[in-house]
């Protein structure tokens, strides 16, 4: 597979991954980084970008949701604000975190920049598995 189809498989795969599909991109920038160890820091970037904007999907589908009950996350968020969202990443937890953030309208940019640190970190992690 070519670089740019590469990566480009691995934006969508990373984008996918943080909405509430299920899916890894842990894997497919395992693979990307086999197939083409000088693209280190472009498929982190790229890995770090598509599970970012994933997150943010999930943060303005918070924010269509009407504000009449209480969702899971929301305890924690409520607690901890946009830090919390350095644990977006987290499988079953994240995609809750990332919704309950933007049903609580926390700031989209403070969110996204927390979000992006904590996703940049978990890949930084697989990358170096590679």
């Amino acid at each position: 597979m070519s670089e740019d189809a590469s990566l480009w498989a691995l934006f969508v795969a990373s984008f996918l991954a943080a909405t509430l599909l299920p899916g890894g991109s842990e894997a497919v920038l395992y693979g990307v980084l086999q197939l083409h160890p000088e693209r280190y820091g472009s498929a982190l970037a790229v890995a770090t970008l598509g599970n970012t904007l994933g997150g943010m999907s999930s943060y303005l589908i918070g924010r269509l949701i009407p504000r009449r009950k209480d969702m899971t996350g929301l305890a924690t968020v409520q607690r901890y604000g946009s830090p919390a969202l350095l644990l977006a990443w987290v499988p079953f937890v994240g995609d809750p975190l990332c919704v309950a953030a933007g049903w609580l309208r926390l700031n989209p940019w403070w969110s996204a920049l927390f979000m992006a640190a904590g996703k940049l970190a978990r890949y930084v992690v697989v990358a170096a598995l590679a």
